[in-house]
């Protein structure tokens, strides 16, 4: 019997009235229309110190960073929206990434156990008139280079203060069907990798 798929959604902004975390939970009812479930998280629940590997040989992973590797684990799709800092990925969504990409007690180095196989859809939204862009590009190579497939399908909505309604939905309705269309995407990508 085939595992139901689960897509694991979250933007890399810990900002209370970040745009991007608006834009992940406009995509995350795309993904939803097909069936999958969609388990939303906010980093401002998943506080991690910077990454430091000296920290962890005396500590060993934070129990924060524990809590988002064993999400990750248990969901086979991530639905990401990533905000940009000059140009490419913030600090927090690299240092999630970084703390995440380490073994725990027992598996090997470079195990990469969250993110091997897993598959992944890139959204993005800014004040700038390139949307969020340039840094997709940075996030995509990054989650390649663990073991993410990052499906090719991708959206940057620039003019943010102007995309969004007071209830955070798009005001464009070409854009929100674009959102909606990458997140169902990926659920359908997702399910049939995992079969």
């Amino acid at each position: 019997m085939t595992k139901p798929v689960k897509i694991l959604a979250f933007a890399g902004s810990s900002r209370i009235d970040s745009f991007n975390k608006k834009l992940v939970k406009v995509a995350i009812e795309g993904a939803k229309a097909t069936g999958v479930e969609v388990t939303y998280i906010d980093f401002l629940d998943y506080s991690m110190p910077l990454f430091n590997e000296d920290l962890e040989s005396e500590e060993g992973l934070p129990d924060t960073v524990l809590e988002f590797k064993a999400l990750l684990k248990n969901h086979q799709g991530f639905l990401i929206a990533c905000p940009e800092y000059n140009g490419s990925i913030t600090p927090l969504l690299k240092n999630a990434i970084d703390w995440a990409s380490r073994p725990e007690p027992g598996e090997p180095p470079m195990s990469l156990s969250c993110f091997k196989g897993k598959v992944a859809a890139l959204l993005a939204t800014s004040p700038s008139g390139l949307g969020g862009l340039r840094g997709l590009g940075h996030v995509r190579a990054i989650l390649e280079g663990i073991g993410v497939t990052v499906i090719p399908e991708q959206k940057a909505i620039p003019s943010a203060y102007q995309a969004f309604d007071e209830q955070g939905h798009l005001n464009d309705e070409k854009q929100m069907q674009e959102v909606q269309g990458i997140a169902k995407k990926l659920a359908e990508v997702t399910a049939k990798l995992s079969q």
